[in-house]
């Protein structure tokens, strides 16, 4: 099997290196770039790849936030843990309570640390934006025109 390979290796290995993001530079420099991915069947697959692992860091890390956040809310209202705590464990209701929600709390701060990382190490924000900013052109084009003439431009 022939294996698909950029078809302009100098550009493909500045694209590359930035992996694959053309976001932060000049409008001037970006229409060489977005030409390349537009010709270069490799290097907008590899540019979709990076993007939608960037996209599953972000979904990922603020899963993580949720669950730390609804763990600490379930240790807040709901306490079935102190039956097993006292009874199967040997421990203390209120050690047991004060250990769970301290590992709640490492975890909510550890999450929003990882989120906040990945949202700035990445370009998943600009991306999401970009994909947002489509559909709403999409949504938009399907408006009566009646609708569509009230708002404001």
């Amino acid at each position: 099997m022939a294996r698909i390979r950029c078809n302009d290796r100098v550009v493909g290995a500045i694209l590359a290196s930035w992996r694959y993001d053309i976001s932060g530079i000049s409008p001037e420099m970006r229409k060489d770039y977005e030409h390349h991915l537009a010709e270069c069947s490799y290097c907008s697959a590899r540019q979709r790849f990076h993007r939608g692992l960037d996209v599953t860091l972000v979904v990922l890390t603020s899963l993580s936030v949720f669950f730390s956040v609804f763990a600490l809310a379930v240790l807040k209202h709901i306490k079935p843990l102190e039956h097993v705590a006292f009874n199967s464990l040997g421990l203390d209701i209120s050690d047991m309570y004060h250990m769970l929600v301290s590992a709640a709390i490492a975890g909510v701060v550890f999450s929003v640390t990882a989120f906040a990382l990945v949202l700035m190490a990445t370009p998943a924000p600009t991306y999401l934006g970009g994909i947002a900013a489509e559909r709403a052109k999409l949504l938009e084009e399907r408006l009566p025109e009646a609708i569509r003439s009230l708002r404001p431009r």
